[in-house]
C-alpha cells in the first residue's frame, strides 16, 4: 500500500508542471506593421514640377496617373515633358509617392 501511495505521489509530482503549463495562456502575437507596398507605372511624362510628376499612357484603364515627388525620391535620367518613364511608387492616403523615376531609353 505505501508502495502504491509514493508511486501516486511522485506520478503526480511529475505530471503537475505538464498541467500548468498547458493552463498558461499564450501571448498574442503583435501585429507587424506592413512594410508600404511598391507598385510600378510606365507612361510619358505630361508635366512635371519640383514637387509633382504627371505621367500618361495611351491604353489601359487609368489613362493619367500623379506622383508626389520628394527629396527621397530617386531619379535617373532627364525627366522632361514627352520623356517615357517608369516610376516606382507606393500609395500613403490618397496619394502616390515615387520612390523611383526611371527615363527610359529607346532600343536602336
Amino acid at each position: 500500500m505505501l508502495k502504491i501511495r509514493t508511486s501516486l505521489l511522485i506520478g503526480a509530482l511529475v505530471l503537475a508542471p505538464s498541467f500548468v503549463l498547458a493552463q498558461t495562456p499564450k501571448p498574442t502575437p503583435t501585429p507587424k506593421t506592413a512594410a508600404a507596398a511598391v507598385h510600378s507605372w510606365t507612361g510619358t511624362v505630361k508635366s512635371v514640377d519640383a514637387t509633382s510628376l504627371t505621367i500618361t499612357r495611351p491604353s489601359g484603364p487609368v489613362k493619367e496617373m500623379t506622383f508626389v515627388l520628394n527629396d527621397s525620391t530617386k531619379k535617373q535620367g532627364a525627366i522632361a515633358a514627352g520623356a517615357s518613364v517608369e516610376v516606382r511608387y507606393k500609395t500613403e492616403g490618397k496619394q502616390n509617392i515615387a520612390t523611383a523615376v526611371t527615363v527610359q531609353t529607346k532600343k536602336k
